[in-house]
């Protein structure tokens, strides 16, 4: 009956096939750990197996945006609090070693400590399609760059004939001039045939690549014009600079407690910078890098076009500052407004 009554905490280390769970008490002690499948079943057995040493409270999970995502969602919807846990730092590893158990100590000796106070994202509504949609997207992006640098180094190596017909040219005209391209194909042991089907090729993959991207956006951009009317109004922001403040926000808001939870979330959080007689701050190099991303991309439209922006630009620049440092003071201010326009845009869709 007492094991009943008491609260406990849970920890888990999350893998593709299987996950290893810990239990610890309100001081901290092991209660018991075990290793249960990656499958709903398994997220069944894990909750019941916490269940029978007490109450829990709160269940610390560490990569919930990837193997941990499915008990994440399985708990939640169980009313279980669930904790984001990030990995133990080298030093703690090279102290205390590295093992599944260990590692689901460790995540629940932190949810009670209170080093882990990240709420995981529901993964639940509109913004996890945007996130889907744009995986793909940003994969067929990385592939086209890549597949361009290719051609550019096949050309500045080619044959003479091909190069002085290549060099020099625009992405869209090198595509189209090497899509093309003849060859004969009983003649690729020579380097100017094999060259101009290589090139041809990479043709034919960029062409395909920028359709899939074109449909990607196509599919992607209502979405987010729904999700997020206020968010995409706002100076500066499109539908791929506001998909990715929504994912970088999630399905749940109310993981963003304050503007300043976002600031520091997205990389634009004033990080303080002082030294002696030197009161300044530098710009935050943590956070989500894609949202940080985002925030300069308005940051850099609104420089160019925002008349109010052009003014506080020329004003800080004569009280001395770097362009660096107007740049982060600027990424804090659009915070503010990307901040509200959320908020506001969350608030709409909940039911």
């Amino acid at each position: 009956m007492a094991a009943k009554k008491r609260s406990v905490i849970g920890g888990v280390d999350t893998h593709r096939d299987t996950h290893h769970a810990a239990v610890i008490d309100s001081t901290g002690g092991l209660l018991g750990d075990a290793e249960f499948p990656a499958t709903t079943a398994g997220y069944a057995d894990l909750l019941a197996w916490m269940r029978s040493f007490g109450r829990v409270t709160a269940v610390g999970v560490e990569g919930t945006g990837s193997y941990g995502a499915g008990l994440a969602r399985y708990l939640t919807g169980r009313r279980i609090a669930i904790r984001e846990v990030d990995r133990p730092d080298r030093r703690a590893r090279r102290a205390q070693g590295k093992s599944d158990p260990i590692d689901a100590i460790a995540a629940a000796r932190a949810t009670l400590a209170g080093t882990a106070m990240g709420t995981p994202k529901t993964r639940t509504g509109p913004v996890e399609a945007i996130r889907a949609l744009r995986v793909a997207r940003r994969g067929a992006v990385k592939a086209r760059t890549a597949a361009l640098n290719q051609m550019r180094g096949l050309v500045a190596a080619a044959p003479e004939p091909l190069r002085a017909h290549l060099t020099k040219l625009s992405a869209a005209v090198l595509v189209s001039r090497c899509a093309a391209l003849t060859y004969d194909p009983a003649r690729l042991h020579e380097p100017e045939h094999a060259t101009a089907a290589a090139l041809s090729g990479l043709a034919r993959r960029v062409t395909a690549l920028t359709d899939e991207i074109t449909t990607l956006d196509r599919q992607v951009t209502p979405i987010v014009q729904r999700a997020a009317p206020r968010t995409t109004a706002l100076f500066g922001v499109g539908p791929e600079v506001a998909a990715q403040l929504l994912t970088t926000a999630g399905d749940n808001p109310d993981r963003l407690h304050s503007e300043a939870a976002l600031a520091h979330l997205c990389g634009a959080a004033p990080i303080p910078a002082s030294s002696g007689r030197v009161r300044r701050h530098r710009l935050h190099r943590g956070g989500d890098r894609g949202a940080n991303h985002a925030l300069h991309t308005i940051a850099l439209c609104r420089m160019r076009y925002d008349q109010r922006t052009r003014a506080y630009v020329h004003r800080r620049i004569t009280e001395g500052l770097s362009k660096q440092e107007i740049l982060r003071c600027l990424k804090r201010y659009i915070v503010r407004d990307v901040y509200t326009a959320l908020r506001a845009d969350f608030t709409a869709l909940a039911p």
